[in-house]
């Protein structure tokens, strides 16, 4: 079942490598939506694909050597349609 998971992730997420790591484990497992550093030193995510490969997803992001999450929030949200590709975006 796809679906679309929006998620604030918080710890020691910024200036470790994870906004290109997250894009790095997405591409590769097929997902799309995007990441960004948000101004209260949290990452925002939005990543669309099957359950069980944003699962997979997880697991690979907090796998870094320097990314330490000390907590993740989250919310299913509505799919977006026609969307192909996983990005960085700026930060907010």
């Amino acid at each position: 079942m796809i679906i679309r998971r929006h998620m604030i992730v918080s710890g020691e997420v910024q200036g470790v490598g994870f906004r290109y790591r997250a894009n790095y484990a997405a591409k590769g497992l097929g997902l799309t939506g995007y990441v960004r550093n948000l101004y209260d030193g949290r990452v925002e995510l939005e990543v669309q694909g099957e359950r069980e490969l944003i699962s997979r997803f997880l697991g690979e992001i907090d796998a870094g050597s320097f990314v330490h999450i000390d907590d993740i929030d989250y919310k299913d949200i509505p799919l977006v349609e026609d969307e192909r590709s996983f990005r960085v975006m700026h930060s907010l």
